[in-house]
């Protein structure tokens, strides 16, 4: 009994750390082209990169013809992301908890409401189980009957996502409602005024300034170099090409907002504003309680203040410029250290014990911050799928799991 109990103990520690691979809306979404749009859209205000993040999430899909009244209003990029992100439950609603919902009604939090942009009840949605069968929703504050009902499970991944496709967008004037475009803010004097002003002003002479302002819209966060850092960097990045020097300072840019407090909870690979296809060009972000590093495979630096973090702008600076491996070699792998000598020497040995060891070869031709000749090996210690979740080996957790096991066996 007690062996089964064990047993029962080890598989459910394997349970836990075997992690599961993390959902992609965008992926999900594709299989089901009357989604199509509605897909477009979540990818264009990198909605979908948020959602992915999120572990308990349900999205609710309106297909292409229900797209088209929202379409007809030329809302701004910004105002869109607020809309849709009204459509994304901070909570899991598969059909079946939909159809049993306790006391047939149930109010549940959106996105938009995490957002803090949604004031009193208006980031909330209202789904209630009606006579039937069916099940509707509306906005918390809106009059009148509910405008949108469930149409149709299309994926569910019990708790984590559960997407469904609704009848129709639901109506919402505080998220369609203008709002400041937060391209009109100068990215430059920004940084500028906190200790960025070396970064800044290469930016400023750089292609990738257009890519930093076309991106603020959707969701940025950006990681610039301290004046000191980015100065005794400048002789390497002045022998970089025009291509290099540009996906090197675009390479300090991810695509989405992301929040310090973000940073400090989510730890996994980044892609950045400099990822094209086979070019990877990302980086891993690690915590270790109120420290952020951002490592690649050639350095790692350090969050050292924030600049700017409201939605959907972060800044943050770094202690070192971020070396992508595509431009720069990686850090060489320590040499394994000498073999002990054997306690009965040989008289050959004996003769040589005196003589100077041979020189070891110098490291200098290939340093770790010189110009790569080419790719450096990707592999990593963790491997990561292409929406930048790390995954785990799931063999080696159950053999470390089970090892545990039986030593504890043994020892009972």
């Amino acid at each position: 009994m007690q062996l089964l109990s064990s047993a029962a103990v080890g598989f459910s520690l394997a349970l836990l750390l075997c992690a599961t691979e993390a959902h992609d809306i965008t992926r999900i979404l594709a299989k089901h082209p009357q989604f199509s749009t509605f897909n477009h859209y979540l990818t264009t205000t990198h909605l979908a990169n948020e959602i992915n993040r999120r572990q308990t999430i349900t999205v609710f899909a309106v297909d292409n013809a229900g797209m088209s009244d929202l379409l007809s209003k030329h809302l701004s990029i910004y105002a869109m992301k607020n809309v849709l992100s009204f459509h994304v439950l901070l909570d899991y609603f598969g059909a079946k908890k939909l159809h049993q919902i306790t006391n047939g009604t149930a109010l549940a939090a959106t996105m938009f409401q995490a957002t803090g942009s949604a004031s009193g009840s208006s980031g909330f949605v209202n789904i209630t189980n009606v006579k039937g069968g069916k099940v509707v929703f509306s906005p918390a504050d809106y009059d009148g009957p509910p405008p949108a009902k469930f149409v149709k499970s299309v994926e569910e991944i019990p708790y984590n996502i559960s997407v469904i496709q609704i009848s129709t967008i639901l109506p919402s004037a505080e998220a369609e409602a203008p709002t400041p475009g937060p391209s009109h803010m100068n990215l430059t004097s920004l940084m500028s005024a906190h200790g960025c002003k070396v970064f800044a002003e290469t930016l400023l002479a750089s292609p990738a300034e257009k890519t930093f302002e076309d991106n603020v819209d959707g969701g940025l966060t950006i990681f610039c170099p301290g004046d000191d850092a980015m100065k005794n960097f400048l002789p390497k990045f002045k022998n970089l090409t025009a291509e290099g020097k540009q996906s090197l300072l675009e390479y300090h840019g991810v695509p989405i907002y992301q929040s310090i407090s973000s940073l400090k909870s989510n730890n996994g690979v980044m892609n950045t504003l400099a990822t094209d296809g086979a070019k990877k060009y990302d980086f891993t972000v690690q915590n270790n309680g109120e420290d952020v590093t951002l490592k690649t495979k050639v350095v790692t630096a350090k969050i050292t203040g924030t600049l700017v973090d409201e939605q959907p702008l972060a800044i943050f600076s770094l202690d070192k410029v971020l070396l992508p491996k595509e431009l720069f070699k990686a850090a060489p792998t320590p040499a394994p250290a000498p073999a002990p000598e054997a306690d009965a020497e040989s008289p050959k040995h004996s003769k040589d014990k005196h003589k100077s060891p041979p020189a070891p070869e110098s490291s200098a031709d290939s340093p770790a911050d010189s110009p790569a000749d080419g790719p450096s090996d990707d592999s990593a210690d963790s491997t990561a799928d292409d929406n930048g979740a790390v995954r785990y080996n799931a063999g080696a957790s159950l053999t470390a799991v089970f090892s545990i096991w039986f030593a504890f066996e043994l020892l009972m």
